[in-house]
């Protein structure tokens, strides 16, 4: 296998691995973490794009160039030049393949909370949620938008207090002065 594919193949290979923008996709530093949940709608959303940096794939790519230059034919000299050479071709490759795999298209949502604050949450999104759909707003290291999956629980009824106790009213007949009568 020759050099420039060895220097490719690792640039691939590393510049896989990068982020996930997706809601369901938590990076290790967001697991058990306390994070703020807060209920919206979303009110707006476009689909935008991410930029990757770049920077790792040409760091990977400039140390695996310089090490594979570094074992060109010539002795000192001509191991010194090809790992210069090396160090700037597997930088410029490992650069362009990380934007290449790295970039991406997302969708940025702006949700309007119940205290009428909008916020914007960008993510990567399979499929888009709509205009109008009830989401949770999690935040914390890694913010993120999903449907309302939770059941509002209604406040409770107030209980009314019991009637009060009133003791039976009993109704005597009238005494009268008078003797009965016979008939």
């Amino acid at each position: 296998m020759s050099r420039f594919r060895i220097v490719f193949v690792a640039v691939v290979a590393l510049a896989g691995c990068g982020p996930d923008y997706s809601a369901n996709t938590y990076n290790t530093a967001a697991v058990q973490q306390a994070n703020k949940v807060e209920r919206g709608v979303i009110v707006g959303l476009r689909d935008v794009q991410i930029s990757s940096k770049g920077t790792t794939g040409a760091v990977t790519g400039a140390a695996v160039g310089a090490v594979a230059g570094s074992q060109a034919p010539g002795g000192g000299v001509g191991s010194a030049l090809g790992a210069i050479g090396g160090t700037l071709i597997g930088g410029i490759v490992g650069s362009s393949v990380e934007q290449a795999t790295g970039d991406q298209v997302a969708v940025e949502y702006v949700v309007e909370k119940p205290n009428h604050e909008l916020i914007s949450v960008t993510q990567k999104d399979e499929v888009k949620l709509p205009i109008g759909q009830r989401v949770l707003v999690i935040t914390g290291p890694q913010a993120r938008i999903v449907a309302d999956y939770t059941v509002e629980i209604a406040p409770p009824k107030p209980v009314e207090p019991p009637a009060p106790l009133v003791p039976p009213v009993v109704i005597a007949p009238k005494l009268s002065d008078e003797a009965p009568t016979s008939p």
